[in-house]
């Protein structure tokens, strides 16, 4: 599997675990100047701003060392440039979710719910 289609598999199954646990998938990647966001969901009219991190088992860097502090202030960005466009006031949220591949499927699928915020 190429990196582009390992991210592709771990974001549809995060996406399906959002519909499974009553939210509605708002965007998939979200990109503007400076900043993506893999998924934006939306739940009781919270949006959770969702990075999705893919790694096959046994990976040398686990998917909760890759949310660096450059990471989190790029996710802050895209989300803050996201709010703005609303027509709505809404509460919002930083999950993170984490998803282990073994032999191409799914394995595991750990979901952080808000993982951090932006003050940090």
């Amino acid at each position: 599997m190429t990196t582009r289609s390992i991210g592709n598999t771990g974001e549809q199954a995060v996406c399906d675990f959002l519909l499974r646990n009553g939210y509605e998938i708002v965007r998939r990647n979200y990109t503007v100047r400076g900043g993506e966001i893999d998924i934006i969901a939306k739940k009781n009219d919270i949006y959770a701003f969702v990075e999705v991190k893919t790694r096959k088992a046994g990976a040398l860097t686990s998917g909760e060392e890759a949310i660096t502090p450059s990471k989190k202030k790029h996710l802050i960005y895209a989300a803050q440039r996201f709010y703005a466009s609303l027509d709505e006031e809404a509460s919002c949220r930083f999950d993170v979710a984490v998803v282990t591949l073994e032999r191409g499927r799914i394995s595991k699928l750990k979901y952080y719910v808000s993982a951090f915020d932006a003050s940090k």
